[in-house]
């Protein structure tokens, strides 16, 4: 199977998929790899459907909760991402994409309370990642936190001055750089 997508024949791909779930459809690699075709090929509808069986077969698979929720939110389903991404967390604590997928899926919501709750998890989790803190910094602009977001740039300048500065010029907010090492 990993041939004939590696050489883009994704069709190929699936019907190797479809045999192996029709041998066994309790196969969590087949779902997640019928799930990951079909969202390749822009096909999200049955590429959620697949991962909703694979959660259904497998409810421990905390990967499984995690693309659903993704692909979930990534269509609009914001409280159905935010139940998956909620269950990948519980399942795995450390999930930190989990917490930020959550924070995403809160923020489009328009719970910024809980979303900066769900960054600041992801960022204690992945601490140099400029993610988290880029989304942790715009909910605090969003809420007019404006020296929260400064502090947040100022600490993304020590590793990441890129994304420090593109949070600049987005939020029109210029930090201090003298407390630069």
């Amino acid at each position: 199977m990993r041939i004939f997508l590696l050489l883009g024949r994704q069709h190929q791909a699936l019907g190797l998929i479809s045999r192996a779930l029709q041998a066994d459809p309790t196969d969590v690699q087949a779902l997640a790899s019928r799930a990951h075709v079909l969202a390749e090929q822009g096909e999200k509808p049955a590429a959620l459907q697949a991962l909703a069986q694979l959660v259904s077969v497998a409810p421990e698979h905390s990967a499984g909760w995690f693309n659903y929720g993704f692909l979930s939110e990534d269509m609009g389903l914001l409280e159905q991402a935010e139940s998956a991404f909620q269950r990948a967390i519980a399942l795995d604590p450390q999930f930190d994409r989990a917490w930020y997928g959550l924070a995403l899926s809160l923020i489009r919501q328009r719970r910024l309370e809980e979303a900066i709750t769900a960054l600041k998890k992801n960022t204690e989790l992945q601490p140099m990642s400029p993610y988290g803190w880029y989304q942790l910094a715009r909910v605090h602009v969003e809420r007019q936190e404006s020296e929260e977001a400064a502090k947040i740039i100022r600490h993304l300048r020590r590793f990441e001055p890129k994304v420090a500065d593109q949070l600049e010029r987005e939020t029109g907010l210029r930090a201090a750089r003298l407390d630069v090492v």
